[in-house]
C-alpha cells in the first residue's frame, strides 16, 4: 500500500534562475528576466522592461529568506508563528497556499522531504 505524503513534509527550494534582493526593511524583490520573441517584440513596441520586479508583501517578505532547500514547510510554519503570533492565522492553510502559488510561477520547486 502506498503511503500519501504529507503536504507539510514538503521542502521548497528557490530555483536558481531568479535573482533576488531584500531590502533594510526586509522586503523582497524578484527579478524575472524576460526572455523570447514574443517579450523582445513588447520590449521595443511597448517598452516593456527587460527585467520585471516581483515585490513580495507580508509573510512572503518573511519566508522567501527561509527557503534554503533544507527545511520543510511544517517547520517555516513554525518559525512564521513564532515571529508574527495570531496574526499569521490560519497559518497552515495560508502557508500552503502561497508555496503552490510560489510553485506555480516557477520560483520554487517542492520535494518530499527525504526518508
Amino acid at each position: 500500500m502506498k503511503q500519501s505524503k504529507n503536504f507539510l513534509e514538503f521542502i521548497p527550494r528557490r530555483v536558481d534562475k531568479y535573482k533576488w534582493e531584500q531590502d533594510e526593511e526586509g522586503n523582497v524583490t524578484i527579478f524575472v528576466e524576460n526572455k523570447g520573441a514574443f517579450n523582445r517584440a513588447a520590449q521595443k513596441i511597448l517598452k516593456k522592461p527587460k527585467v520585471s520586479q516581483i515585490h513580495l508583501q507580508g509573510i512572503g517578505n518573511f519566508v522567501w529568506p527561509l527557503i534554503d532547500g533544507e527545511t520543510n514547510i511544517l517547520d517555516l510554519g513554525t518559525k512564521v508563528k513564532e515571529h508574527f503570533g495570531e496574526d499569521a492565522e490560519p497559518l497552515y492553510e495560508r502557508l500552503s497556499e502561497y508555496m503552490k502559488m510560489l510553485e506555480s510561477y516557477g520560483f520554487i520547486e517542492l520535494a518530499p522531504e527525504k526518508p
